[in-house]
């Protein structure tokens, strides 16, 4: 990547014109945490809290963001994704909870952001759902973790070794 694609030749704002990329078929995978008590996790994982499934829940928002992405970010083209998937995690140490997004599109352009928005709506919904036992959640490590399709193919993340 050489250049910053959403700006014209005058530094302006706009829309990238993908109409001449050949359509083919894309993936991107995204993951992020958010960082809890270890009560909180306990409550998530019995499933007794008080306002329900919470990763049912976080699961349906991630899946509803994904397919708004474009109304949200400006410059993003609207998508018709053929597929999103949201699974979670449980980990104990750090008492956490694991997001990983997968988005499918038959198209001209990518759907990282897409996997992203998925991510962070699904634990902005689980601090939503459990801020009245624990203010200080904490959402971490959201990137994308693969994507696939389209010009430049196939792109992973590398983790170094601190990761």
């Amino acid at each position: 990547m050489s250049e910053l694609t959403h700006f014209n030749r005058r530094g302006e704002a706009h829309m990238v014109d993908v109409g001449d990329k050949p359509v083919t078929q894309r993936e991107a995978v995204a993951g992020g945490r958010i960082l809890m008590q270890a009560d909180t996790l306990a409550r998530i994982r019995a499933g007794d809290h008080r306002k329900g499934d919470v990763l049912g829940i976080a699961r349906v928002a991630g899946i509803m963001a994904a397919k708004r992405t474009a109304e949200l970010i400006p410059l993003c083209h609207p998508l018709s994704l053929t597929a999103v998937s949201i699974d979670f995690e449980l980990q104990d140490t750090p008492p956490a909870v694991i997001c990983r997004a997968k988005v499918r599109t038959g198209g001209q352009t990518g759907v990282e952001m897409e996997a992203l928005m998925a991510v962070q709506i699904a634990l902005l919904t689980i601090y939503d759902m459990c801020k009245a036992v624990d203010r200080g959640m904490t959402l971490t490590d959201i990137g994308l973790i693969e994507k696939h399709g389209g010009k430049s193919g196939v792109w992973r993340r590398v983790e170094s070794a601190g990761e």
